[in-house]
């Protein structure tokens, strides 16, 4: 209760005896205080200090405490005005700063879309939309073409948003699981009111704010290479449907996988589909985000499975089980050439799966 004081358990005894013997000498407190004399004579010290002591002919007289403190209340009541004061002041030089930072900012664009072609000022428009939005932000976020940095320049943005009662949503690689830094950043957004999700494979990164303007690389692999300012909404309406559709079919971060433990996990139904695709082993790999012995452990396991010696078997053996569709439409392969299409057909109604080379 005397903490605020500065006076500990003892000194508060030492004061309490003293309310209880008014006149008391000081050897009258040594005697009646269980404790060495060296710390009750500390203890008086300190409650002369304060004057909830006064010396008077030998003697130690309690003083009346809102008397003795006034002093005391008055210095920390300025103290605390004057903190006031400068916090006030702080915030002006922040508020002229931030209009200063606006103005310098440009303001038009070309045709809704305007180039950003360097990190620094893909960041600094990152800044300045998040500042200025009012419903909030979502995000692919593929950790190998996002980069670390870029993930740790997101945080105080993300926060300040979430701060402001807007929404904010994350989609990242399954990969992430093996990103010490990713998965911090995605697990943190989560505990202060994130949504984050994790799918198999991502187009590219992507930010859309209020779902009225987005940014796009200029480059999907290469985010050095900076982005794409877009706003409209003819711009707006592929970029939202792309990522309503992944969350649909986004699993929550850390949640279980559920289902029999012979169904193929979504990446495992990823790796089955871009096999089927005929990509190879690292190529397979750099869709998925994780390393080649990574891609090559997963895709030997999947084969174990399906009781297949070839890639072409473990695509039948897939579409058998229901865990590939016959279909192989949608490639991520561009279209081998005419010389390069294999010579023999499949026969009618064989699934269209091609051995990757």
């Amino acid at each position: 209760m005397s903490q605020p004081l500065g006076l500990d358990e003892l000194t508060h005894a030492v004061y309490r005896f003293a309310l209880g013997r008014p006149g008391c000498s000081p050897e009258d407190l040594f005697g009646g205080v269980d404790a060495p004399p060296d710390d009750v004579r500390r203890s008086v010290d300190r409650l002369l200090e304060l004057s909830l002591l006064r010396p008077l002919a030998g003697t130690l007289v309690p003083a009346r405490p809102s008397l003795a403190l006034r002093t005391l209340l008055q210095q920390r009541q300025a103290e605390i005005m004057s903190k006031q004061q400068e916090f006030a002041d702080i915030k002006e030089a922040v508020d002229r700063l931030a209009e200063e930072y606006e103005v310098a900012q440009p303001s038009t664009s070309h045709s809704g879309w305007e180039r950003l072609e360097s990190q620094a000022a893909v960041l600094a428009r990152m800044e300045r939309l998040a500042g200025r939005a009012t419903v909030g932000c979502m995000s692919l976020l593929p950790t190998e073409t996002v980069g670390e940095e870029a993930l740790l320049a997101r945080r105080p943005l993300d926060q300040h948003m979430l701060e402001r009662g807007l929404s904010v949503w994350n989609i990242h690689l399954e990969s992430v699981y093996n990103d010490r830094s990713a998965l911090g950043y995605a697990r943190r957004l989560v505990r202060e009111g994130g949504r984050v999700g994790t799918v198999p494979t991502l187009p590219m990164w992507l930010v859309v704010y209020d779902r009225a303007t987005a940014l796009v690389p200029i480059d999907p692999r290469n985010p050095a290479a900076g982005a794409v300012q877009v706003s409209g909404a003819g711009f707006l309406a592929g970029l939202v449907a792309l990522f309503e559709r992944l969350c649909e079919t986004m699993r929550p971060l850390d949640s279980l996988c559920g289902g029999a433990q012979d169904q193929p996990t979504p990446m495992e139904k990823e790796i089955l589909r871009l096999m089927s695709q005929g990509l190879t082993d690292d190529a397979v790999r750099k869709k998925l985000g994780v390393g080649l012995r990574t891609a090559r452990r997963m895709i030997a396991d999947l084969m174990e499975r399906l009781d297949a010696r070839s890639r072409f078997e473990a695509g039948a053996n897939a579409v058998d089980r229901g865990w590939l569709s016959p279909c192989a439409c949608g490639s991520d392969r561009p279209a081998p050439s005419r010389e390069a299409q294999p010579s023999a057909s499949l026969a009618p109604g064989s699934p269209r799966i091609v051995s990757p080379i």
